[in-house]
């Protein structure tokens, strides 16, 4: 019986390590990154390494610190628009799948940086994915957002600039909503301005966090 008692005990504790692995599908295990780097090549590998390392060395940085890090880190990936990437008018990859391939469109960007954020322990309701229009390129975009305080005009973190600058500063920038993983709210001059929903009725975003849980890479 006290055999039988152990062996359980070590199957759940197996299993729970196994659980903090997949880390919400942003902690990789080192055999998570062997394996993309046995199906996906050398680069891929040695760039999700470096996502890795980057959230070991902000772990106890400041929020500050963690925003900058993690906005310059992903700014360094191609930008490519989903019908040339992924053969589809609109796609939302994962942020292993954002490394994997390194590239992406606007989304993309802001995705990878939201959830490696909240898994820096940046809390969600400090930031919200905006679907803005870029005035200067006369098309729809998206932006991550930070707010310090509940009331205040949020930071921009956005593939197009490298600078963080507050909503206020960046009047190329027209927001329409935002989101984050409970709620949806009508934004306006950055700050949410009406909540509408929550952020269940984007399907994008529903489909997206559920590959993003399960770890799921789709490539083909």
């Amino acid at each position: 019986m006290l055999t039988r008692l152990l062996q359980l005990t070590a199957l759940v504790a197996a299993l729970c390590a196994l659980a903090l692995s997949a880390g919400d599908g942003v902690r990789l295990s080192s055999a998570d990154i062997e394996r993309f780097g046995t199906l996906y090549g050398e680069q891929a590998q040695r760039r999700l390494t470096a996502w890795q390392n980057l959230m070991l060395e902000l772990a106890d940085a400041s929020e500050q610190e963690k925003l900058e890090g993690v906005n310059a880190f992903f700014n360094q990936v191609r930008f490519l628009d989903d019908i040339v990437h992924w053969n589809q008018k609109d796609y939302w990859a994962t942020p292993v799948e954002f490394l994997i391939t390194n590239g992406g469109d606007c989304e993309d960007f802001a995705i990878a940086k939201y959830y490696t954020l909240k898994e820096l322990g940046v809390p969600i309701d400090k930031m919200s994915l905006a679907y803005v229009k870029a005035l200067e390129l006369n098309q729809a975009h998206m932006v991550l957002t930070y707010y310090p305080t509940p009331d205040a005009v949020p930071l921009v973190l956005d593939n197009l600039i490298g600078d963080i600058k507050t909503a206020d500063k960046r009047p190329d920038l027209l927001h329409v909503y935002t989101f984050n993983g409970d709620n949806l709210w009508l934004s306006k001059r950055g700050r949410r301005a009406q909540l509408v929903g929550n952020s269940d009725r984007l399907k994008p975003w529903v489909k997206l966090q559920s590959r993003v849980d399960a770890n799921n890479v789709n490539l083909n």
